[in-house]
């Protein structure tokens, strides 16, 4: 007998018990499938199977707070795996029940809720909208101005789950007041809380400007700027990630950021963190200097420059080095003087060496490419360009020589 043969046995076995006359009985054995469905996909899909989702739904409404946790809990583990158990919990029904316990008394009951709620709605934009539907949205944004923390933890989480999918569905939870509470939430010491906060204001910034403002009209700066120094890597990233999803959008709103002290703060930051966490303020970067001359010089002026050189160089990882070379030719494609501010940090010769590399990924020679055309189109400053006419390639060496010609 195979070991999943065995755990199905148990699964059959435990189904009864959660009809015991006893609630300590019908407890455990809630937990024990829950841990259970936890483990793999295939122990949630044998859940799924062995009929025990309807028992769980009715007892949502029946039975007292430790089995409504456990209850929940079940669904949750089940949920989390892929949409297609997650339809099935929406199928038995359990979506209206654990609405319902979003309004029980205990903090424990609720917090367990909106988990299974969150697990179900990350799937999809679909699973959402079913969540949405059942009126989830208000109830989640009322859990999230309750004193407990880790129910304010897993709202914010389960909110940002919904917001992520759509602009209409992160419109519902505008539409809700979710983003005032977020936005007074930031600074909470609660580290884990602040990542969840900060991710569902990314997660409803990043669909369109309309929806960036109202984030932005929350006064998020400058508060938002002291997550950037935060012990929490986390933290750091999730903020980076915010201010990255609201510049993106408009030369307006990077303004804005630039006025507060964020892209220094940006700046600053990526020189303190390694790895991923840099990822999004390189971008952030990026995007700023995209705008226009006067955004690509304040990146210029806040010392962007050689921080993105430095992950250019320093950064192992192929797609947050494509993300610098990316940067620095948005930087630098605009005037000699924005060329001349990348050229002097000796980037091009590493862009040059990243784009002749058998070793860089297909997109990281794509970006580097593009980075070097667009530098060398208006760089004029000769000692930059010399190099290039013992290494580069023909396609790059004809840029370069266009620009001797000019110079």
């Amino acid at each position: 007998m195979s070991q999943r043969q065995v755990l199905q046995g148990v699964i059959s076995l435990l189904r009864p018990l959660l009809l015991d006359v006893v609630p300590t009985i019908q407890h455990t054995a809630a937990l024990a499938l829950g841990r259970l469905a936890n483990y793999s996909d295939d122990l949630a899909e044998a859940v799924v199977k062995g009929d025990i989702l309807p028992q769980l739904v009715y007892s949502l409404a029946e039975q007292n707070r430790f089995y409504k946790k456990a209850a929940a809990f079940v669904l949750r583990a089940v949920g989390k795996h892929s949409p297609q158990r997650a339809q099935a919990i929406v199928d038995c029904g359990a979506l209206d029940a654990l609405v319902i316990c979003l309004e029980d008394f205990d903090p424990g009951v609720k917090e367990a809720a909106a988990w299974a709620l969150g697990y179900i709605s990350r799937h999809n934009a679909e699973l959402s909208q079913a969540v949405v539907d059942e009126g989830a949205v208000p109830l989640l944004v009322l859990c999230i101005q309750e004193p407990e923390i880790a129910l304010k933890r897993i709202s914010a989480s389960a909110l940002s789950d919904i917001s992520k999918h759509s602009p209409e569905l992160a419109q519902t939870v505008v539409d809700a007041g979710a983003i005032a509470h977020l936005a007074q939430t930031i600074l909470n010491p609660d580290a884990k809380l602040k990542q969840q906060v900060l991710s569902a204001l990314s997660q409803i910034s990043k669909h369109s400007v309309d929806l960036a403002e109202m984030v932005v009209e929350a006064e998020i700066f400058p508060v938002v700027l002291t997550c950037l120094k935060d012990k929490d890597e986390y933290v750091k990233k999730n903020a980076c990630t915010l201010i990255r999803e609201i510049a993106k959008h408009t030369p307006e709103l990077s303004q804005l950021i630039v006025n507060t002290g964020g892209v220094a703060a940006v700046t600053d930051c990526i020189g303190t963190c390694k790895g991923n966490t840099r990822l999004p303020g390189i971008m952030m970067l990026g995007y700023v200097a995209a705008h226009s001359e006067n955004l690509a010089m304040a990146v210029i002026i806040s010392k962007g420059v050689p921080q993105l050189s430095i992950c250019l160089s320093e950064e192992p990882e192929d797609h947050i080095k494509a993300a610098a070379a990316w940067a620095l030719g948005q930087i630098g494609r605009h005037t000699s003087e924005h060329a001349r501010a990348v050229a002097v940090t000796n980037a091009l010769p590493v862009l040059l060496s990243l784009y002749m590399s058998t070793e860089s990924s297909e997109d990281l020679q794509m970006k580097c490419k593009k980075a070097i055309k667009s530098i060398l189109q208006k760089c004029t400053y000769l000692p930059a360009l010399e190099p290039f006419l013992y290494d580069a390639p023909p396609n790059i060496l004809k840029h370069v020589l266009g620009q001797f010609s000019k110079v």
